[in-house]
């Protein structure tokens, strides 16, 4: 079942209570060593196959932490299509906890490595999932492609903006197969959705919101150096990174909260809702125009990304993006009932708002009233290695499937916002600073921003935001083209041997 055409969603009269007003008058006004296993003792399998598929292509997982497990489990799952061959992880807990249930779910022990390099010199391996920390992202996968293999990368695909270019690069010389882990591209519901954009189902779309409120909490302050695990090769998981004292009580996932190594909240969550916000503008090039301000409000921890942002990003033809991560409680926005991560867009004749499920889409015509939709399933993980696994076989992967180019575009979008924000300088909150001038959108976003932080009893009065300059973007070149500071954040310095390369070789 198809979504309502134009005609039909101007003209029915289906619909509830308004739960979003009219979309232009609310964008303006609302306030180490390798091991090998047994031979394989492979279990029979029931799942699907990809049609066509005349053998199984042998997958290894670089990461074996939380997401890695979300790799794994989706793998096995498609084990009559994919072999899940090897793992690899610096942590050897990691490591053999996720071996045990490879070969308890499987009957088949995997090989497992500490080091990417001694993995990747195996040349049994067809594919690899990657799911380390973000600093590895693209170094891993640049190391890949060169050994041959092809790469499911997860998001954001890049540590920084310029990482994403060389990465992207890579695969187009070497004619490899790399799709990044935005799984919402391969989601029936989603996709159904952003066609329905394109197609005029809301008339011209001006503006998409993306709503990262995703309750963090404190991640404590130790206020000294401490060990990293005695499981952990730090070396290892360092890599790329300055191999720095370890300043935080846990080493796995608080990652995200540090420049070094993860990129905020907005590339952790946010980077899937900016991917889906530049897809229902049908963009493919940067704005050339981005600011963020924000802070880390609410708790005093060992954190350094914010926990409270704005993103505000500008096209040449006039189309926007506003983006919100909030970490501390909070109300939905107005109209995205329930959904404290999603998407919202506004156009001349409706809004619609895409819930973080990708199968549920709720549509509104200009007087607020509410389109029936129908629910989708939505399989964004499982198809997402669905459409890998086809696209190794096939050779062919396209944009619209997160295929690198588009995961290029989605995680510097977020790089954008994040270099405003580390290049801003500390304003008070009062009525004399105007964050984004005259921009009635952007400032209805603060105010509310504003709401929110009283209401967590943060005491404005007394407090502090991080104002960032407004970055204006070359997209044909993408550099900064006002800001060298900015520029100087496009990359950074490697730590030898774990260098991402300058160009591609």
């Amino acid at each position: 079942m198809s979504l309502p055409t134009r005609r039909y969603f101007i003209n029915s009269s289906i619909g509830i209570a308004a739960a979003l007003s009219a979309s232009a008058a609310f964008a303006a006004d609302e306030k180490g060593a390798a091991g090998t296993g047994d031979e394989p003792k492979k279990k029979p399998s029931t799942k699907p196959s990809i049609s066509g598929a005349n053998d199984r292509i042998n997958v290894a997982v670089i990461g074996c932490g939380g997401r890695g497990q979300s790799h794994i489990g989706d793998l096995l799952r498609l084990d009559q299509n994919a072999n899940l061959v090897a793992l690899c992880d610096p942590d050897s807990k990691h490591l053999q906890d996720s071996a045990d249930h490879v070969e308890e779910e499987s009957g088949e022990a995997p090989k497992t490595y500490t080091d990417i390099r001694k993995m990747l010199e195996d040349k049994s391996i067809d594919a690899v999932s990657i799911a380390t920390p973000n600093h590895w992202h693209t170094l891993a996968a640049i190391w890949a492609i060169q050994a041959g293999k092809d790469v499911y990368v997860e998001k954001p695909l890049s540590h920084n903006l310029s990482e994403g270019r060389r990465l992207l690069d890579y695969a187009r010389k070497y004619k490899k197969i790399v799709l990044h882990g935005t799984q919402s591209r391969s989601a029936v519901g989603m996709r159904q959705a952003m066609t329905f954009l394109q197609e005029g189902g809301l008339g011209k779309v001006f503006l998409a919101r993306g709503l990262c409120y995703k309750g963090r909490p404190s991640i404590g302050l130790v206020g000294k150096d401490i060990d990293p695990p005695a499981t952990v090769d730090y070396d290892l998981w360092c890599g790329p990174a300055p191999k720095s004292p370890l300043h935080r009580a846990k080493l796995h996932y608080d990652w995200h909260w540090f420049w070094e190594s993860g990129n905020g909240d907005i590339g952790n969550q946010g980077v899937h809702q900016m991917d889906i916000a530049a897809w229902g503008l049908n963009r493919r090039e940067l704005p050339i125009k981005v600011q963020s301000i924000g802070g880390r409000f609410g708790y005093t921890d060992d954190g350094q990304t914010p926990n409270t942002q704005i993103a505000v990003m500008d096209w040449a033809d006039g189309a926007q993006v506003i983006f919100e991560v909030r970490g501390l409680k909070t109300k939905a926005i107005r109209g995205a009932k329930d959904e404290g991560v999603c998407n919202v867009f506004y156009g001349t004749e409706g809004s619609m708002v895409c819930s973080a499920s990708y199968g549920k889409v709720n549509v509104y015509a200009p007087d607020g009233s509410k389109i029936e939709m129908p629910e989708y399933d939505t399989g964004g993980n499982y198809n997402h290695f669905t459409n890998f696994l086809k696209a190794i076989k096939s050779r062919e992967l396209a944009y619209e499937h997160g295929e690198v180019e588009a995961g290029h575009l989605s995680s510097a979008m977020c790089h954008l916002t994040n270099m405003s924000y580390r290049l801003g300088t500390k304003v008070p909150f009062n009525a004399n600073t105007h964050a984004f001038g005259d921009d009635k959108a952007a400032g209805a976003t603060f105010e509310r921003m504003e709401e929110h932080l009283g209401q967590n009893h943060v005491p404005l009065e007394s407090t502090e935001y991080m104002l960032g300059p407004a970055l204006a973007v070359d997209p044909k070149t993408e550099r900064i083209t006002n800001n060298e500071a900015g520029n100087a954040l496009l990359t950074r310095d490697y730590r030898a041997p774990f260098v991402v390369p300058d160009h591609v070789a």
